[in-house]
């Protein structure tokens, strides 16, 4: 028997991420749109955490399914964790990504902040709520650097200009394969697999 898991998300990319990271589980996993969710999420929370128990919790009180959310960004040490949970919408919510890997470099600029001090978190949330209403939370992160220019046309996002030392290049320039086993995504996920596959058990 295949189960669904729903994640609270209408990103693609994020859902095509889900489904290779979930390997053997015996799931599938849809978009909270393919649920049937409909409406909007108001995510006010002052955390990452916070946010990603508002989008699952939202979502679950609309299918009552085993629903997951990430909520996740990048937070800049020189810039005191900016832009954090506002990665996303911090000019806008209709602006680039090449705009936004723009203006944060202009206020990098603007401090002068020289690039070996330019460290960075990628950083990851993920809350689940399961067909019972409990819940379960994992958060994780990576480390890195952001770069002037951007490099890769693989991932999405901030991956172009966040270069990981260890592998000497940025998250964008990674394959699917690399980036899963090191992302904040990733690994906030895995951490998470052992309780829903615990909950499958059960459910059998």
């Amino acid at each position: 028997m295949t189960y669904t898991l729903i994640a609270a998300t209408g990103n693609p990319d994020k859902v095509r991420e889900f489904k290779e990271l979930a390997g053997d589980l015996p799931v599938q996993i849809v978009s909270m749109r393919e649920a049937g969710f409909s409406g909007d999420i108001i995510e006010d929370g002052e955390t990452f955490a916070q946010n990603a128990r508002i989008k699952a919790r939202t979502v679950w009180e609309q299918t009552g399914g085993l629903v997951f959310a990430d909520d996740s960004g990048l937070a800049i040490d020189a810039l005191n964790g900016f832009p954090g949970i506002y990665s996303a919408r911090f000019l806008g919510e209709d602006a680039s990504y090449v705009d936004k890997c723009a203006a944060l470099n202009r206020m990098l600029d603007e401090k002068q902040v020289p690039q070996e001090a330019r460290t960075a978190q990628f950083v990851c949330a993920i809350a689940a709520v399961f067909p019972d209403g409990h819940e379960a939370f994992t958060e994780a992160k990576v480390e890195g650097v952001i770069i002037r220019e951007m490099r890769g046309a693989h991932g999405f996002g901030y991956d172009p200009v966040f270069y990981v030392p260890a592998f000497g290049c940025t998250t964008a320039e990674m394959s699917d394969e690399q980036k899963n086993a090191i992302s904040h995504r990733g690994k906030a996920f895995v951490q998470l697999l052992p309780q829903i596959r615990a909950w499958l058990e059960q459910a059998k």
